[in-house]
C-alpha cells in the first residue's frame, strides 16, 4: 500500500430480515439490535457495504436445513424472506447477495477478488451470530486469512444469548476480531 493510501473498510451486513428478527425465527434480542444496525450502516458509504439474505424455496422443509431446523423462513418472495425495510432503505445501493445456505461462498469469492486489486478490511454484524455470522466469518477467514474480519457483537444477536457468545468466542479463537 503507498504511502497515505488508506484501508478500504467493508461492512457486511448478514441477514437483517424480517423472519430472523420478530418472524418465524425472531428473538427479542435480535428486535433489540435494529437501532445499532442501523446505526452503524450509517457511517459506511453506500459502495462499501455488502448484504446477505437467507433464501429458500417452498421445498425448504425437504432440504438438509429444512429436516434438522423445521421451520419455514425465508421463503423467496415471503414478507419474512424480505430485509426489514428500515434497514432496507439504508441497503439502496448494496451488493445483496441472496444464499440458500448459512455461508455465502460468492459473496467470499467476491472479497477475495477484491482483496486481490486492493487492501481492505471486513466488518461484519447482523442475525445470527450462532449460524449465519459465523459461517460467513469463517468462511471469509478461510479465503483470505491475512484481511482483518471483525464482528461488531453489539449489532449481532444469537438464537440464544449463550449462543451468542458461544460463537464470539469461536470468531475470537479463529483470529476475528470482537467488537
Amino acid at each position: 500500500m503507498g504511502e497515505g493510501a488508506q484501508m478500504r473498510k467493508l461492512l457486511i451486513v448478514i441477514d437483517m430480515q424480517n423472519d430472523f428478527i420478530d418472524g418465524a425465527l425472531g428473538t427479542p434480542e435480535a428486535v433489540a439490535i435494529v437501532e445499532n444496525v442501523k446505526d452503524k450502516i450509517r457511517t459506511y458509504p453506500a459502495e462499501d457495504i455488502f448484504a446477505t439474505m437467507d433464501t429458500h424455496g417452498l421445498n425448504y422443509l425437504l432440504t438438509q436445513e429444512g429436516m434438522h431446523l423445521p421451520v419455514e423462513h425465508c421463503i423467496r418472495g415471503s414478507k419474512g424472506w424480505e430485509i426489514r425495510e428500515d434497514i432496507a432503505a439504508l441497503l439502496e445501493g448494496a451488493k445483496i447477495y441472496e444464499k440458500p445456505t448459512f455461508g455465502s461462498t460468492a459473496l467470499a469469492e467476491d472479497m477475495k477478488a477484491l482483496s486481490l486489486q486492493e487492501e481492505i478490511e471486513l466488518e461484519l454484524i447482523g442475525l445470527c451470530t450462532d449460524i449465519c455470522v459465523v459461517s460467513n466469518a469463517l468462511l471469509l477467514k478461510a479465503s483470505m486469512p491475512e484481511v482483518k474480519i471483525s464482528v461488531d457483537a453489539s449489532c449481532c444477536a444469537g438464537v440464544t444469548p449463550e449462543s451468542h457468545e458461544a460463537a464470539l468466542q469461536t470468531m475470537k479463537m479463529c483470529q476475528i476480531g470482537i467488537i
